[in-house]
């Protein structure tokens, strides 16, 4: 076991001439994260209970989405700890998409409780159920204030996707938490019970346009899509035209892990005893123009007819 483990970390070395980039991150505190968890998961539990008590639609969604966030913050965690581990003879780049996973998951979870609370909204806007307001606003007001602390918790944080992830959720549950504010506000000095699920349906709508992006974003990075600010086109293009080169092919670009950019692919050479100086100039030119470091190419000999 010692001889596999010294093996497959000379493997993983980056020597002169290989690109700098790690295979996980090598300092990242979980503190931040450990702590919006701790207070999520206390009031969760404290908002769950009154949400029902009181029978208000904006409380109950406001909890469980306070539940949603306290399982996203948790798999959150997980995955910071885990993106930690260095590369190993099994996952030889390491763990870092492991951050990218759990905020796809964290957004599915986020889908799925949307769709509940708009249901639950257009049950009760055909048939009203009395609410008790004054307890609704209470309680609402003290998760506003829960959840003012947490995003603030979080935003120090805010460099990996995951961590974004997480604070979408909180800032969306914050926004839940003002509406169940107004709901119990409402009706407790008008007795309006409708305004419950209505308030309920708006506050959905804004937690699904924040949903999807960090959605889009993590499903793009899962399944190994150019980085956004890279052209494909314009990266062969400029392989293409760098004295030596005769063509491109089987060119591949994606994200290592988020912010740092890798390619492979086939360059097909004039010459290949120019390889050395023909693969300097595509290194700089690569790092100079597109900011991709991670590069791994192979020459081909130009094929004679």
């Amino acid at each position: 076991m010692p001889e596999q483990a010294t093996s497959s970390a000379h493997l993983h070395a980056h020597l002169d001439g290989d690109a700098r980039h790690a295979h996980f991150i090598e300092a990242r505190s979980q503190t931040a994260m450990a702590l919006a968890l701790g207070l999520t998961l206390l009031y969760a539990v404290i908002e769950v209970a009154a949400g029902f008590l009181s029978n208000s639609l904006a409380l109950i969604s406001d909890a469980g989405h306070m539940v949603t966030d306290a399982a996203a913050l948790g798999l959150a965690l997980l995955a910071q700890i885990i993106a930690k581990r260095p590369p190993s003879a099994r996952h030889s780049f390491g763990f870092v998409r492991a951050e990218a996973l759990a905020a796809f998951v964290n957004s599915l979870a986020m889908l799925a409780l949307v769709g509940w609370i708009i249901y639950e909204a257009v049950q009760r806007l055909a048939t009203p159920e009395p609410v008790k307001g004054g307890t609704v606003l209470v309680v609402a007001a003290i998760g506003a204030a829960i959840n003012i602390m947490v995003a603030w918790v979080l935003s120090r944080d805010e460099q990996n996707i995951n961590t974004r992830a997480a604070l979408v959720n909180v800032l969306g549950d914050l926004l839940g938490s003002v509406a169940a504010i107004a709901a119990g506000a409402v009706i407790y000095f008008t007795g309006w019970v409708r305004i419950d699920p209505l308030l309920s349906i708006f506050v959905s709508m804004l937690i699904l346009k924040s949903t999807y992006s960090i959605l889009h974003e993590s499903y793009h990075f899962l399944m190994e899509g150019v980085p956004h600010h890279i052209d494909y086109l314009e990266v062969g293009e400029d392989l293409a035209k760098v004295p030596g080169v005769l063509s491109v092919h089987d060119l591949h670009v994606w994200d290592m892990s988020p912010g740092h950019p890798a390619l492979i692919g086939h360059l097909e050479i004039r010459d290949l005893a120019q390889w050395p100086t023909v693969l300097q100039a595509v290194r700089q030119m690569l790092h100079a123009k597109h900011g991709i470091e991670h590069v791994t190419l192979q020459p081909e000999a130009h094929a004679h007819l």
